[in-house]
């Protein structure tokens, strides 16, 4: 049964992440959860993927801006991400590197010279007044190296919340894949 509830909630980002181990005091933590659709997919690599290939358009036009407005400062812009080079083995999905896979939960991220970040992409079975329903939850958190890193995130900070909120509403709005779609 596809949900048609794509409201998307801030939450506490959940402690059996592994992003909660990641920084011992990180400058921004958050989380945003929707609710899956019995029958979604399980894998939270997938749903990670479905997420970053369903974005918003108006998403790569703030990354061309932010591209735009940060190469100046020497921070890398998406497109480096994109080309960085990557050890053996290392994995992207889109501008992020893949740092674990757990059955519930991918951690993405990057790091630079002012700021690393992590993305816990996780599905996770969320209490209701009746039962428990599947939900996946996306939660970031961010250490700062200095004050660039420090004014940058402050700076981008609501579009981060705003990017995130998009992400998981269009895909609930596009119909998350299920088995038989994936």
């Amino acid at each position: 049964m596809q949900t048609t509830d794509w409201s998307v909630k801030a939450v506490s980002v959940p402690g059996e992440s592994r992003v909660t181990e990641m920084y011992d005091a990180p400058y921004l933590a958050d989380a945003y959860a929707v609710r899956l659709p019995d029958g979604a997919i399980a894998d939270p690599e997938s749903l990670a993927r479905f997420l970053l290939t369903h974005q918003p358009s108006w998403v790569a036009r703030l990354m061309s801006v932010r591209d735009a407005l940060v190469a100046s400062f020497g921070i890398k812009t998406a497109t480096q991400l994109r080309k960085s080079p990557t050890d053996a083995g290392e994995e992207r999905i889109d501008i992020f590197r893949v740092y674990e896979r757990r059955p519930h939960e991918i951690i993405l991220g990057a790091d630079d010279k002012h700021l690393d970040f992590r993305l816990s992409v996780m599905r996770e079975m969320r209490p209701l007044a009746i039962g428990a329903a599947p939900y996946l939850v996306v939660s970031t958190v961010v250490n700062c190296h200095n004050r660039l890193g420090r004014t940058y995130i402050n700076l981008i900070a609501p579009f981060h919340r705003l990017v995130v909120e998009s992400w998981l509403r269009r895909a609930a709005h596009l119909g998350w894949p299920t088995a038989s779609k994936s």
